[in-house]
């Protein structure tokens, strides 16, 4: 077996605020939209994909009580990464920290309230 795709669907309740947060706070790209429930998000090689939905994703509050994520996005400077996204007004959720495994992360929430973890491993 050889895969050469994982793509991670979120569900969301506003597919074009969701694409825009996704684009134009994060950086991703427009990778496609089909019709007006479904698109998918690109950044470089990694995609996921936003899916419209009635009502907000289930997971929502599971994730939050029990620290869980819904993505976890490994860059190389932690640090640059949390000063644009905080500069651009997206919601930090945990700043900066060192975790008991070794990386240093800090936690974003999209509009949808999704869980993104951002990891970057020391030198």
């Amino acid at each position: 077996m050889n895969i050469n795709l994982v793509a991670p669907q979120l569900r969301t309740v506003d597919l074009e605020k969701a694409i825009k947060f996704y684009t134009d706070k994060l950086g991703f790209d427009l990778a496609f939209q089909y019709e007006d429930f479904y698109a998918g998000i690109s950044f470089g090689e990694y995609v996921i994909h936003l899916k419209l939905v009635d009502s907000p994703d289930p997971s929502i509050n599971y994730v939050h009580e029990g620290k869980h994520l819904h993505l976890h996005l490994g860059v190389e400077d932690i640090q640059s990464t949390y000063d644009s996204l905080e500069k651009k007004g997206v919601t930090i959720i945990e700043n900066i920290s060192k975790r008991p495994w070794g990386l240093l992360e800090f936690v974003i929430a999209d509009p949808d309230g999704h869980t993104i973890y951002f990891a970057q491993n020391p030198k």
